[in-house]
């Protein structure tokens, strides 16, 4: 059957019956690739009960339907499955893991904002971890920061409000408590703003240390959020 060139949906033949099915599903191709988004990158087995027009990112150890078709997209439509071939360069939104992926002209990179045909990318993510305070003069959040990453900031927003005798608090990392930021309120929905003042690169696991000025934090929470790059080099050969 004959296809577009960008998307490859299906065009409808001279004389063809039932033109509809042709038609519906070259609709349903433009429905998920105009805007990509996949339900999920990780799912080896198809879903048992698929809506249509849902389409999924077909992962390395795919069974079923799936097998051979790892890399594209399924996508269910006219009561079957679908499937895209991407080209270099598309970008979809993985809503299982809440993050981009980029097509490199062989695997898709997660969170890459830029790649090479050779595999090299550069990769922007935020890692998001969800903290309680454990009471005393310092509270260590273990291996925040990841080995080989240049982190651009850290933010944060207080969700139960610190308590304690301390009148502020302060983060950072082993050897500089407070590089990304000090004096910070305590009380609910206040927020942490932290940005490098320059360029700072992690090549090992670190921790966050968060630590009561004037007093010990005793309890709270607060929801923390490390703004990193990363780089990815070549694929092997």
């Amino acid at each position: 059957m004959a296809e577009t060139f960008q998307f490859g949906l299906p065009l409808v033949a001279a004389a063809q019956a039932q033109k509809h099915v042709t038609v519906n599903e070259a609709l349903a191709r433009l429905d998920a690739v105009a805007q990509l988004r996949v339900i999920a990158s990780d799912l080896a087995v198809p879903p048992p009960s698929p809506q249509d027009g849902e389409a999924y990112l077909v992962p390395p150890a795919a069974v079923a339907e799936w097998v051979g078709h790892a890399g594209e997209l399924a996508l269910w439509a006219n009561g079957g499955w679908a499937f895209i071939t991407p080209r270099i360069g598309w970008r979809l939104w993985d809503a299982s893991a809440a993050i981009w992926q980029m097509y490199d002209g062989d695997n898709w990179v997660r969170g890459a904002t830029a790649i090479s045909p050779n595999g090299g990318a550069t990769v922007s993510r935020v890692i998001n971890i969800a903290f309680t305070i454990s009471g005393g003069g310092t509270s260590t959040v273990p291996a925040a920061i990841p080995a080989f990453a240049q982190v651009i900031g850290i933010t944060g927003r207080i969700t139960s409000a610190f308590t304690g005798g301390s009148a502020t608090w302060r983060i950072g990392v082993p050897g500089s408590n407070n590089r990304y930021g000090s004096g910070l309120g305590k009380g609910l929905n206040s927020y942490l703003l932290g940005i490098s003042g320059a360029p700072v690169s992690y090549y090992e696991a670190t921790d966050l240390l968060i630590t009561g000025e004037g007093g010990d934090i005793s309890g709270g929470e607060i929801a923390l959020a490390i703004h990193i790059t990363e780089l990815v080099p070549p694929r092997a050969v």
